[in-house]
């Protein structure tokens, strides 16, 4: 099976060791940088539902076996997620106990020039004050914050581009990597959801 590396999607080389996370001195650097910085908000630090992923976005308990994003029981602190080597990174868990959502913008953001698409930028205006993550691709943002979304809804753009909106029965790919300066506070997002959903 083929591993990645965390911070870039080059694999892992052949003879690296079991628990190494990523490909070079370069990433590991980059990666302890990110830990430091993390933004994540403690609104979601807090909460027991964390997991681990699979390069390929597979959810996984700290020990390694798949998880449920249905299934309490496979997630964990989020003390533990980050200490578990499992995978290459980490994941939260939305669940219909609270109101917590993720809108999930889809390559929106250039990753050589950080520039926003137009729609992607509007969106963020619209979301105001809130906690907002770069993806996993590096060309993807998650927007959190607070709202009723109790089912799932993928809206396709004209333009082939797509926002996915989630608040139950899902889990995020995290990389703690924050978008610009925004807080690390959760807003209320009703009112863009509301808009985006009309």
């Amino acid at each position: 099976m083929k591993r990645t590396c965390a911070m870039c999607p080059a694999e892992l080389p052949l003879m690296a060791r079991s628990h190494a996370r990523t490909c070079s001195p370069r990433c590991r650097k980059a990666m302890s940088r990110a830990a430091k910085s993390d933004a994540t908000p403690t609104e979601l630090k807090t909460r027991d539902r964390w997991v681990r992923r699979s390069a390929a976005k597979v959810p996984l308990t700290v020990g390694g076996m798949p998880a449920s994003s249905t299934d309490p029981q496979t997630w964990s602190t989020h003390t533990d997620a980050t200490s578990s080597t499992a995978g290459v990174g980490l994941g939260f868990v939305l669940s219909d106990t609270d109101d917590v959502v993720c809108l999930d913008l889809d390559h929106c953001l250039n990753p050589l020039t950080g520039r926003l698409a137009p729609w992607a930028a509007a969106i963020l205006r619209d979301a105001g004050t809130t906690y907002v993550e770069v993806s996993p691709s590096g060309d993807g943002l998650h927007i959190w914050g607070r709202a009723d979304v109790r089912q799932g809804r993928r809206i396709r753009r004209p333009d082939g581009t797509a926002v996915e909106i989630y608040g139950t029965g899902r889990y995020i790919a995290m990389t703690g990597r924050r978008h610009g300066s925004c807080p690390s506070i959760l807003a209320d997002l009703s009112a863009v959801v509301s808009k985006l959903t009309a």
